[in-house]
């Protein structure tokens, strides 16, 4: 009997979208477009979460050395690295390594380096923090150390930024659920009217059912059926949009970018999002559907 019951659901919904639709498409793209908008802002967060990680595991200082430096200097140097609590390991980078980074990374200006009389690239210790041990207190004692260290030209400190870029992250995802929930909440009642439309034309039918004593619920069951097809057509219609800028933004970025371009940092939504996006598309549509229902009693 359930069966019978969603089969006929579906079917008075299915005939019903075809009757109105030209006003179903526009509720269908009213739910993509506020699901896009939701996705690009999820799609450029993901990536710069992923970026951030990426980052935050790569070396978070970088301890330039003078070209003077002398041989103790520099065993001094490493002795301060290797008995502070809070470093990890590091690695000595020479000034013949700085330079195949360079040309590596930066393929277009490696042949300037090259014509150079000599390389202008300091020699660097990059320093990995231990987990569990990198709070700004301790981070910023070792930076200070490290600037003050004999043979030492300069430290790059990454956590700063790599925190600021953090609360920029933290701020745009906040911004896009803020501006999806105003669009979802519109498409929701985009969805209410066009569901609302389609009640009136069945009015007569609807009214006899329930002279006849049908059920509310198979009453209503239609009309939050077809909500629920438009929210799932919406979904559907973002995420292949999504896709499409996503692999034309990630080509225009690569043909910019070139090889530097590390193919593990952009990346479309994981799995659990679109399988999130298409539900939340669904449940809008569920929801305008049931707002229309409702008037059914």
């Amino acid at each position: 009997m359930r069966l019978h019951a969603i089969r006929y659901c579906l079917e008075e919904a299915l005939a019903s979208l075809w009757r109105q639709r030209w006003s179903a498409g526009l509720s269908v793209l009213a739910i993509a477009a506020a699901l896009l908008v939701l996705g690009v802002f999820l799609l450029v967060t993901v990536n710069l979460d992923r970026a951030v990680a990426r980052w935050s595991a790569a070396a978070e200082f970088s301890v330039y050395l003078r070209d003077d430096i002398a041989q103790d200097q520099r065993a001094a140097l490493n002795a301060m690295l290797e008995g502070h609590p809070a470093v990890a390991s590091r690695d000595y980078v020479s000034k013949a390594d700085a330079a195949r980074r360079f040309a590596r990374d930066f393929p277009d200006l490696a042949e300037g380096l090259a014509e150079l009389p000599q390389n202008p690239l300091p020699a660097s210790i990059e320093v990995r923090l231990r987990a569990g041990r990198t709070d700004s207190a301790t981070v910023d004692a070792l930076a200070q150390q490290l600037r003050g260290a004999a043979g030492v030209a300069d430290v790059r400190f990454d956590r700063r930024w790599l925190e600021r870029l953090g609360g920029i992250v933290k701020g745009l995802a906040w911004a896009g659920w803020m501006l999806g929930a105003v669009l979802l909440t519109a498409a929701i009642l985009t969805v209410a009217t066009v569901v609302r439309l389609a009640l009136h034309a069945r009015r007569d039918e609807v009214d006899i059912m329930q002279l006849m004593g049908a059920p509310i619920g198979l009453l209503r069951g239609p009309l939050v059926a077809e909500g629920l097809l438009q929210g799932g057509a919406g979904a559907l219609v973002a995420l292949a949009a999504l896709y499409g800028t996503y692999v034309a933004v990630r080509g225009r970025l690569t043909e910019a970018i070139g090889p530097s371009l590390d193919p593990g940092l952009v990346g479309f939504l994981p799995g659990g999002l679109v399988v999130l996006v298409l539900v939340g598309g669904m449940a809008v549509g569920c929801a305008g559907g049931y707002v229309a229902a409702r008037q059914v009693r």
